[in-house]
Formats: structure tokens, C-alpha cells, sequence
């Protein structure tokens, strides 16, 4: 068994669609209209479906907005320079809510984004704890 996808049902699906790929950097993989049910589902992310976990994006046609209610938490996306990126986001025109720093009662440096329907990303920076010399080096080279 493998994860396949996360859904988010989002009340404007061109917004969504720009922040997911033009702000987050993912790359839309499908998307299809279904009349008889009216609604279209998008499906984003870092590479293919077969190889990664993804997010589907549902547009039911004729809603604008959704109440996220208190259960939902957030993504997480990991990434090599969480201040580097919040900067690139803010750029790209998205809305930081929270700037990169350790966490509470932790050290890992997280930050947090929001997308245009409310649904946060926290975006954790990727250690180099328990990489190789060899990895190390590569990655500095």
C-alpha cells in the first residue's frame, strides 16, 4: 500500500491552480470536467502519480467557498531553504502567515503559507543530519 493523494475541494480553481503550481512550484498532472456530476478535479504535484503523492483539487461547479471547520490541519512540504522559498513565495504573491523560525518547543525551522481558499502548508526545512560525506559534499559542490 502507498498513499496516493490528499483532496482539497477549493471555491475557485483557477486561483488554486496558480498558487498550487505558479507560487508552490508543482506542475498539473490531469484535469477533467465531469458535467453529469458538475464538478472538475485537478491533480497537482512534484512529479508523476505513479512515483509521488499528489493533491487533487475538486471544484464542485456553483460553489464559491467552503467552511475548513477545526479538524483539517495542514500539508507539509519539505524543502532545502525555507527562507529562500518563503521569500520566493511572497514574490510570487502568496501570503506567508507565518515566517520561517524553529518551531515551539522544538528546533525544527518551519514556516507556514496559506492558499487562496484558507488550507495552510507548513513548509519544514530539510536537514542535513544523516547524509553522507559523499551527499555532503554533493549537494555543496
Amino acid at each position: 500500500m502507498r498513499m496516493l493523494h490528499t483532496m482539497l475541494r477549493v471555491g475557485n480553481l483557477d486561483e488554486s491552480l496558480t498558487f498550487y503550481c505558479d507560487v508552490l512550484g508543482m506542475t498539473l498532472l490531469r484535469k477533467k470536467d465531469y458535467p453529469g456530476g458538475e464538478f472538475t478535479l485537478a491533480f497537482v504535484g512534484y512529479g508523476d502519480e505513479a512515483d509521488h503523492t499528489v493533491i487533487e483539487l475538486t471544484h464542485n461547479w456553483g460553489t464559491d467557498a467552503y467552511d475548513l471547520g477545526n479538524g483539517y490541519g495542514h500539508i507539509a512540504l519539505g524543502v532545502d531553504d525555507i527562507y529562500g522559498t518563503c521569500e520566493a513565495i511572497k514574490t510570487r504573491g502568496g501570503k506567508v502567515t507565518r515566517e520561517p523560525g524553529p518551531m515551539k518547543h522544538g528546533s525544527t525551522v518551519i514556516a507556514f503559507v496559506e492558499d487562496p481558499d484558507g488550507y495552510k502548508v507548513e513548509l519544514i526545512q530539510l536537514s542535513t543530519q544523516g547524509r553522507s560525506q559523499k551527499e555532503e559534499a554533493a549537494a555543496t559542490a
